[in-house]
């Protein structure tokens, strides 16, 4: 039971699909993380029930090969004995040829024992060679999975920590994008924008008040330009006058 159970979770782990439980995975990092310990620790866990189940099939095969030995020991011995008792037969002596046929009689007995131990033995041995060809293949495929969970697990992690150095990279262009009406440089944009026209205000009005002054003076110089003409004309005519009446008198 134990080791079918071992077998069992072993199939269930190898023919898991990564794809598939990422795709019910709400947190697929965490899940890897978590999946790759489990693995290890069933790995571990399989490899010590796997290798006590090779051991104890060694300890059969040794068992096994005793039994052969030991019938071969005791057909050796039967063999050894039966001769001894042709001899003595030969030489006429039928109380020790007796004796040694049915020693070679027990020789005889204990090798079909030892034969039907190694028979009785076989089944059980083909059975557990089979189990351990299957939790080895078993052993194998679960660390092919592992090597897959690691390889998709550091993928993962990568993909992740490129995709946040984009976002981060996005946000720092975004803050410093002077198309960006709401960012801050936008912001002093404006303000600055804002400045710059009230300076043109100011200068548009110091520009009309001093073209207001230059005109009042030129208007006062060609109100004084004409008084003195008024003045020399005056002046012209009273000459004018004072020489005709001068010549009138003479």
């Amino acid at each position: 039971m134990v080791k079918q159970s071992i077998f069992g979770r072993i199939a269930t782990l190898a023919k898991a699909n990564i794809n598939a439980l990422l795709d019910q995975a709400e947190d697929p990092q965490k899940m890897l993380d978590q999946m790759v310990r489990d693995y290890s620790n069933n790995i571990a866990e399989a490899e010590s029930a796997v290798a006590q189940t090779i051991g104890n099939l060694r300890m059969l095969q040794d068992d096994y090969n005793e039994d052969l030995e030991n019938a071969r020991n005791w057909g050796n011995k039967a063999l050894a004995a039966s001769r001894k008792a042709d001899e003595f037969r030969a030489g006429g002596n039928t109380v020790d040829a007796e004796k040694f046929d049915n020693l070679a009689k027990v020789a005889i007995q204990r090798q079909m024992a030892a034969e039907s131990e190694a028979r009785g033995a076989e089944p059980t041995i083909a059975s557990q060679e089979e189990i351990v060809e299957r939790l080895k293949t078993g052993l194998t495929q679960m660390k092919d999975k592992l090597q897959q969970l690691q390889s998709k697990r550091n993928e993962l992690i990568a993909r992740a920590r490129n995709a946040a150095a984009q976002n981060q990279m996005h946000d720092a262009i975004k803050s410093i994008d002077v198309m960006d009406p709401t960012s801050e440089v936008g912001r002093f944009e404006e303000k600055i924008r804002r400045e710059e026209a009230k300076v043109r205000g100011a200068n548009e009005l110091a520009a009309s008040s001093l073209d207001a002054q230059f005109e009042s003076l030129e208007d006062l110089g060609e109100q004084t330009e004409v008084e003195a003409r008024l003045a020399a004309l005056k002046a012209s005519a009273s000459n004018q006058a004072a020489n005709q009446s001068a010549i009138e008198q003479n």
